[in-house]
């Protein structure tokens, strides 16, 4: 996707002769060649969830309780 949008940008840059465009489209063209994305290396990576063990409970692990009157 990102090097369609780049050789798209690439092209309206030069049938319109506008460099912002042309330099724009260099940015999209960079991401599609290394396979970077704009937040960086692993920039949006979010941890997985971590299960909490149901048996934990079940297999005699001390509980601790509190008693309020």
């Amino acid at each position: 996707m990102r090097l369609g949008i780049g050789v798209m940008f690439l092209v309206m840059g030069f049938q319109g002769r506008d460099w912002a465009i042309g330099l724009f489209s260099i940015l999209f063209l960079y991401q599609a060649v290394t396979d970077t994305g704009c937040c960086g290396s692993q920039g949006c990576y979010n941890p997985p969830v971590q299960k909490q063990n149901k048996n934990a409970i079940a297999s005699g692990d001390d509980v601790e309780y509190e008693e309020i009157k």
